[in-house]
């Protein structure tokens, strides 16, 4: 009959429908199944890729190390001007080692850069160490006084750094005498309530340490080839471009104003740091450190600059890794930026 037409008709077309549906429904749990399979994939390609990266950083970086390390070792018992030679290579090969680290941190797990970093840290103090014992030099410092006082301590200066004075006669080492000039390391230490300056003739291309100060202004004109600061309380410290790395330790309440390369800063609480830093600045074991850009100026600045390498356009003063902080998701609170309307700009002593 006609009715029974009518409701098979209507039976068909329903399940014809479920079977369209049915068939969508599987091609849409396929096409599910083959994105989550891709997903899968790119996320074991990629996982797999970040370490191999790894682990080319790690037998590139420690290899590295090794190889300074032995650098190091061999220039106990040598003359002069081959402790010089070694310890320069030596010194250039740290610095490589420090932008390898910069330039892997994408890929690299906190404990991993933590550790290399440490490594690189006792590379430095070996470096030092190893400096210090091959390559002696007498440490000094000059405080603001009268012109006659300044012109006898510059009498006194030029007296100790002649031959006669390093050898305690008047015969000359033939091999130091043939040596490239050495990066030497002079330094101000145990000061209160001074304030003190370095001309560029002082310390251009030498490595200064400053330790031990309280409540102490320092000028430092020039461009040094590293800057280390430990101890220091209470100061004002301005340096001149250092056409490597600052190193910074144990410093309080204090505002230093550096451009540098590289700036690690460590157990370091309430300090102001103008910085004009070319790589990344780095903190551990500190609170209460601000940034904000270099602003001393001084006449020979851009001479500086120019003798240092740095570059006068590339400033990286906000790029700020604390690694005591390992949520990337959120800003570390150990350190800041310093407010534009509370930013320091006249130096005047």
């Amino acid at each position: 009959s006609s009715k029974d037409i009518i409701y098979f008709m209507e039976h068909l077309d329903s399940s014809i429908s479920d079977v369209v549906n049915l068939q969508e429904r599987l091609q849409k749990r396929h096409q599910a199944r083959l994105e989550d399979v891709e997903r899968r994939k790119e996320a074991k390609e990629s996982s797999s890729v970040a370490e191999e990266k790894a682990e080319y950083f790690s037998s590139t970086f420690y290899g590295e190390r090794a190889c300074i390390e032995q650098l190091l070792s061999e220039c106990s018992g040598t003359d002069r001007a081959e402790a010089t030679r070694r310890l320069e290579e030596a010194t250039n090969k740290v610095q490589q080692l420090q932008k390898f680290l910069n330039d892997s941190l994408l890929f690299l797990t906190q404990y991993n850069v933590r550790e290399a970093q440490a490594a690189l840290q006792q590379l430095q103090n070996s470096l030092s160490e190893t400096r210090e014992a091959c390559l002696p030099q007498k440490t000094f410092s000059f405080r603001t006084r009268t012109k006659a006082t300044e012109k006898s301590q510059k009498t006194e200066l030029g007296s100790s750094n002649t031959p006669e004075a390093e050898s305690g006669n008047n015969k000359v080492d033939n091999d130091n005498a043939s040596a490239p000039p050495a990066p030497e390391q002079c330094g101000i230490s145990n000061l209160s309530n001074e304030f003190v300056t370095k001309t560029s003739e002082e310390i251009s291309k030498q490595h200064v340490l400053l330790t031990h100060l309280t409540n102490c202004k320092v000028r430092l004109f020039g461009s040094p080839s590293t800057l280390h600061l430990k101890h220091i309380e209470d100061c004002e410290i301005l340096c001149g471009p250092v056409a490597s790395s600052v190193f910074i330790d144990h410093c309080t309440n204090s505002t230093l104003a550096i451009p540098c390369q590289q700036l690690r800063t460590h157990n370091t609480t309430n300090t102001q740091v103008y910085v004009h830093v070319t790589s990344r600045a780095i903190i551990e074991d500190c609170s209460g450190v601000g940034f904000a850009p270099f602003t001393w100026s001084y006449p020979r600045l851009e001479e500086d600059f120019s003798l240092s390498g740095l570059d006068r356009d590339r400033n990286n003063w906000d790029k700020v890794d604390d690694f005591n902080w390992l949520d990337t998701g959120t800003p570390s609170p150990n350190w800041t930026v310093i407010p534009e309307g509370e930013r320091k700009h006249n130096w005047d002593p």
